[in-house]
């Protein structure tokens, strides 16, 4: 299998589990929160929203055309783009494996890239690139990893290492 992120360590790392804790690592006083908010939670299927999640990723190869080893790109605001600039140093900065695909989400203000191997959706990696980046890897359709980056630039330096990681397989060789 690909690297040390096949598997979460524990639940701690599971972004549906509450720690208790707000973005900044304080303690939070539920006493605080109205009692409504953790109503509206009830009934709430965390399984399921985790599968939704990769099947929303896999729903852009669905909705456009990424030749293998490529990109294809989805813009989601008519009149919104990211600067060419920006998503071509994207697009050189992350590595698609030949037999893989990538979609680029341009938003306006951020870009989303998805990137598979083959099979589609098999390993799939998320990087959110913009004010508030991230990245998180899928393994046969298990959410096994998620890392925030202070800055576009810090994941820009970071992610490909890890896009090669998770995107290895064990029949194939890794991607350059």
């Amino acid at each position: 299998m690909g690297g040390k992120g096949d598997r979460p360590a524990g639940l701690e790392n599971r972004w549906w589990v509450d720690q208790q804790k707000d973005a900044h690592g304080q303690i939070v006083d539920r006493a605080r929160v109205p009692l409504r908010f953790f109503r509206s939670g009830l009934g709430f299927e965390q399984d399921r929203a985790q599968r939704r999640l990769t099947d929303l990723n896999l729903k852009w190869f669905g909705e456009a055309e990424a030749p293998l080893g490529g990109w294809a790109i989805i813009h989601t605001l008519p009149h919104q783009r990211v600067p060419e600039p920006r998503v071509n140093k994207v697009r050189a900065a992350l590595p698609i494996p030949p037999d893989g695909r990538g979609i680029l989400v341009d938003s306006g203000e951020a870009l989303r890239a998805i990137i598979t191997a083959s099979p589609i959706g098999e390993r799939l990696v998320e990087v959110r690139l913009g004010s508030e980046s991230s990245f998180d890897a899928w393994v046969y359709g298990e959410w096994v990893r998620e890392v925030l980056f202070r800055n576009f630039d810090e994941a820009l330096r970071r992610v490909p290492r890890l896009v090669r990681e998770y995107l290895t397989t064990s029949r194939g060789a890794p991607i350059a």
